[in-house]
């Protein structure tokens, strides 16, 4: 079965990062780009891992995962290798209704990363289903090569006129037209 494609708001998710390696530094990395509610339980830390925890003011316990660790949480991320604790901890997330992602193990996998691009307010996520993360990393790269540097500026514009402007066919069809005009002129 497919992913669907969501963009979540993760203003109010507190978030567990089940392991301290390169695996959980990179998913740590990533998150940051959208929440600092994040919680890391490894016995062991990267030093990039400590980097951010010291930076971004992380939650760290500096010792193994155990059972009940993901009560409070409502997004736990596993990136460790021993799959008997995937398994065990994916079970309790089932139970609790928190949403579990576990590196390299679809089985245990509510959701999955996409490989994406952020500039400011735009977002272009790209996913293969985990069939091939590489396609999805390289045809992401392709695709961030297509934005020009002025896109946030375009996009801060629209903002201030979808506020401006009053709701209704009118200005759906004139932003319409204003964004469609502007990807048109990359051509160029």
């Amino acid at each position: 079965m497919a992913y669907f494609p969501a963009f979540l708001k993760l203003d109010d998710v507190e978030i567990l990062i089940v392991g301290g390696g390169y695996i959980a530094t990179e998913k740590v990395e990533k998150l940051l780009d959208f929440t600092n509610k994040l919680t890391i339980i490894a016995p062991e830390l990267s030093g990039q891992m400590k980097h951010y925890i010291n930076e971004h003011h992380l939650s760290y316990h500096d010792r193994v995962y155990k059972r009940g660790d993901i009560n409070a949480f409502g997004i736990v991320i596993i990136a460790v290798d021993d799959i008997a604790l995937q398994a065990e901890i994916y079970e309790e997330s089932r139970s609790l209704r928190c949403f579990c992602n576990a590196v390299d193990s679809v089985d245990y996998c509510d959701f999955i990363f996409p490989s994406y691009v952020k500039k400011e307010n735009l977002t272009v996520a790209v996913s293969t289903s985990g069939t091939s993360p590489a396609f999805a990393k390289h045809f992401r790269r392709y695709l961030e090569g297509l934005i020009p540097d002025g896109v946030s500026t375009f996009l801060n514009e629209m903002k201030a006129l979808r506020t401006t402007m009053p709701k209704g066919k009118e200005r759906m069809e004139f932003l319409d037209k204003k964004a469609k005009s502007y990807i048109e002129s990359w051509k160029d």
